[in-house]
């Protein structure tokens, strides 16, 4: 991976960007590895699960039955069920734990379990913890306040407030698996979690950890969903048409919310070696990028500013743009951000547009913050195949993208991933199928 440091050369690193990462590399060349993938997710609890609902072309969204939408204009989410947190946390550490943290930690117990090991790094504790998340805890802040409210500040229970912070999922994390490398929380809305995954692969690329443990968490409460709909985000029924979610397709007309856990374990190319025995592919390269067009809560109008993300991920993953065999896109089914990120494939592949994968009419927007795409992507790429986008049927007027929409076997070398979120965010990612290829 590559980027600009300062003025010096150029040297082979994670983050080519326009907002470079100005560090120090110890291996040059280096691409990361994933060999463990954990997933707490909606119809999909473990990464067979979670295959298989891919490989199904059925979405996971339904009826929300959690909490009354009667008031509102929309009634669908994906919602996590059939989730025992006492599978894989012990009961006494369970009630310190809110249930964000609860899904991350399970998460990361199958992901360690999908790799056939016990800790991300055998015999060191040197692995670091990049999580994303959109919301945080914002069920915990409720209670806590709710609390507060009736019993007054001495007596609003402490440990509801240590759990409202956005981090507590990454801290549970360490604290359970005895993990003492870095440990941050990044929250840039739907692109939360792949923006955890750069800050994560660049430091295993520096040579600051051996390891590290990076994905995304999120959940859907009563207050999250209203606001949402009464920003008029979400999809909703409308005429002939029902409400659904419809990435690219023209009948569009907001995103489906969803939840879930996504936990995936890194290590550097030269030290892949698990029980397991398996790697699902490689992040050989990033792009960042800012839309300032965007307004705080919508998406902007400059296709030139993904395209220049899209652009510095390739090229920092060393290799050019016809070098990509398929484009997981971060189409959420509103209208701005499909249109934008269509405008920007056409913009910088021309004809050559890949074939196009958008999985977010599976489980919806923001589930595991972004990172059940990412992880999606990596599955596609170790099974060599391509999942249908769900939902889509027929695109703009006048418009003509490669969509799939049945699954297929398929040569994937290099897999681009786009990430776009609200207020002009833009994150690119470069998924190889090889260490050095």
């Amino acid at each position: 991976m590559r980027a600009a440091v300062a003025q010096r050369q150029p040297a082979r690193m994670i983050g080519g960007s326009s907002a470079t990462l100005s560090t120090d590399m110890s291996r040059v060349g280096a691409r990361v590895a994933v060999v463990g993938i954990g997933v707490v997710g909606p119809e999909a609890i473990g990464v067979e699960r979670f295959r298989e609902k891919l490989r199904s072309g059925s979405t996971a969204i339904e009826e929300v039955t959690r909490f009354d939408t009667s008031l509102l204009n929309a009634h669908r989410g994906a919602f996590v069920k059939d989730f025992s947190p006492r599978d894989y946390i012990p009961a006494s550490k369970i009630r310190r734990m809110n249930n964000l943290s609860r899904m991350a930690v399970a998460a990361m117990r199958l992901c360690l379990d999908d790799a056939g090991l016990d800790e991300p790094l055998p015999g060191s504790r040197q692995c670091g913890v990049s999580m994303g998340t959109t919301f945080g805890p914002v069920q915990t802040s409720v209670e806590y306040l709710r609390e507060y409210v009736e019993k007054g500040a001495a007596l609003a229970p402490p440990q509801l407030f240590a759990e409202s912070v956005a981090n507590a999922p990454g801290s549970h994390i360490a604290i359970e698996f005895g993990l003492e490398g870095f440990n941050l929380t990044f929250t840039q809305r739907e692109s939360s979690a792949i923006s955890a995954l750069m800050y994560a692969a660049s430091q295993i690329v520096k040579g600051t950890v051996g390891a590290a443990i990076t994905g995304g968490v999120e959940e859907m409460n009563d207050i999250t969903f209203s606001v949402l709909d009464r920003i008029g985000a979400l999809a909703h029924p409308s005429g002939d048409r029902d409400e659904a979610a419809r990435p690219f397709d023209h009948r569009r007309n907001g995103m489906v919310v969803g939840e879930g856990g996504a936990i995936l374990l890194l290590r550097a190319s030269d030290n892949t070696d698990t029980p397991k025995g398996k790697v699902y592919g490689y992040l050989s390269g990033f792009g960042i990028a800012k839309d300032p067009t965007a307004s705080i809560s919508n998406w902007g109008i400059s296709a030139a500013s993904l395209v220049r993300a899209m652009a510095h991920a390739i090229s920092d993953a060393g290799i050019l743009p016809q070098d990509i065999d398929a484009v997981w896109a971060s189409a959420n089914s509103t209208v701005a951000c499909d249109a934008l990120e269509r405008i920007a494939l056409q913009d910088f592949f021309n004809e050559n547009i890949p074939p196009v994968v958008a999985t977010k009419g599976y489980f919806g927007e923001y589930a595991a913050a972004g990172g059940l795409q990412i992880a999606s992507a990596l599955l596609a790429m170790q099974q060599q195949e391509l999942f249908p986008s769900v939902g889509f049927e027929r695109g703009d007027p006048g418009t003509d993208l490669p969509i799939v929409v049945e699954r297929r076997p398929a040569h994937l070398r290099h897999i681009l991933v786009n990430s776009l979120s609200a207020g002009g965010g833009m994150v690119s990612a470069v998924i190889s199928r090889s260490a050095d290829d």
